[in-house]
């Protein structure tokens, strides 16, 4: 039985992944910023939802951009258990304006979200993993971070770090058994798109090649497949996950 820790998960795309590898009975732990609400509404919700394995889920509130606080969310689930065996990198905001428009504290914001989440709880992540000699990283990014986004300009170089950071973790962890891949995901039926209005959302629908957004269902499905031994020769990889747009 594997221990999953999956930041930003109180929601969305966060969600959908903690439910996919609740139905393959792993041990998920859920993670949001601030928002004790809806972390609890979360939680509550996936143990109705799978009765049977209630006691395999539970939920840590913290702001992993703030390393003490990564820290001992990360102590927190080795003495309760073990370590954790698949890390998905899932926390992140979007902001969107003219990169002119914005302050340095919103610039450092969408950097912190996005980017220091990742690299902190790697960091706390990989000694367990290195010691097992075994386990599975899972950053989500965005297809931004591969094309580029304008009015979206912090987040895509954020984004673009991340898969900086999949590619490079993955060659220094391969050694040690682990695996670090990356999901680029396009445009969800998430919170951050509902800002955009139906003439926006149709607008860029038509952009989409199979004519729709994604699910969140969709990226748990491949989240549990790169955290699969059927991916045990994938490492180092960004796979998009857009609906055929880039």
């Amino acid at each position: 039985m594997r221990v999953v820790f999956i930041s930003g998960s109180s929601r969305g795309i966060g969600l959908g992944i903690a439910r996919a590898f609740i139905m393959e009975n792993d041990v998920v732990v859920l993670n949001g910023r601030e928002d004790v609400a809806q972390l609890k509404w979360a939680v509550k919700t996936l143990r109705e939802e799978f009765p049977q394995k209630a006691e395999r889920i539970t939920g840590m509130l913290g702001d992993l951009s703030d390393y003490k606080t990564c820290e001992k969310i990360f102590m927190q689930i080795e003495e309760e258990f073990g370590g954790v065996d698949v890390l998905v990198n899932n926390a992140g905001v979007a902001h969107f304006g003219l990169f002119t428009d914005m302050n340095p504290f919103e610039m450092q914001n969408i950097l912190n979200a996005n980017l220091s989440t990742a690299l902190y709880a790697s960091h706390q992540a990989v000694p367990f993993m290195v010691r097992k000699k075994a386990g599975c990283i899972i950053n989500i990014t965005s297809i931004w971070g591969i094309v580029g986004a304008s009015c979206e300009v912090v987040y895509a170089v954020a984004k673009a770090g991340v898969i900086g950071l999949t590619k490079s973790l993955a060659k220094e962890l391969a050694p040690s058994g682990i695996r670090v891949n990356a999901i680029a995901c396009g445009a969800f039926e998430t919170r951050m798109n509902a800002r955009l209005s139906d003439e926006e959302k149709n607008a860029f629908t038509e952009e989409i090649p199979l004519g729709r957004f994604g699910l969140s269902h969709e990226a748990g499905d491949l989240a549990v497949f790169l955290a699969s031994q059927k991916a045990g020769y994938l490492t180092g990889q960004v796979i998009p996950l857009d609906g055929g747009v880039v």
